[in-house]
């Protein structure tokens, strides 16, 4: 699990780093502030959360087993950076507006993850 979840982190670094220098130079201009603005959160949260699955692989490699939380936490990320930030990439990009509601769904399955993983880390021991 902690091999996917690498997998997965450098994948999305690679795209978030991608998705920011086109937002920085092929949209800057052609968006409204506000569309760029948007643009722009969901490169911030995508790299913040690839960040944090790197962590949390490198924790779970270090662990003698893997908590459930701790996994679950993973997959919460995984799944709210695709919805959170993809749906802002979209959506910035002229998007259909149903995709809307979408935000804050991948919004609270980061906070989801968040949470998982402080429950996760207080029932394990070190």
């Amino acid at each position: 699990m902690p091999k996917w979840f690498l997998l997965f982190a450098a994948i999305n670094g690679a795209l978030a780093v991608i998705l920011g220098a086109f937002g920085a130079h092929a949209l800057k201009g052609k968006l409204s502030d506000a569309l760029l603005n948007a643009w722009q959160t969901g490169v911030q949260y995508h790299m913040l959360h690839v960040l944090a699955l790197m962590g949390l692989a490198i924790l779970l490699v270090r662990l003698s087993h893997t908590p459930s939380l701790l996994s679950l936490t993973g997959y919460l990320w995984m799944a709210g950076m695709l919805l959170f930030s993809g749906s802002l990439y979209v959506l910035a990009l002229g998007g259909p507006s149903w995709l809307g509601p979408i935000t804050p769904i991948g919004g609270s399955l980061l906070i989801a993850g968040w949470l998982c993983f402080g429950a996760g880390i207080f029932k394990t021991s070190f």
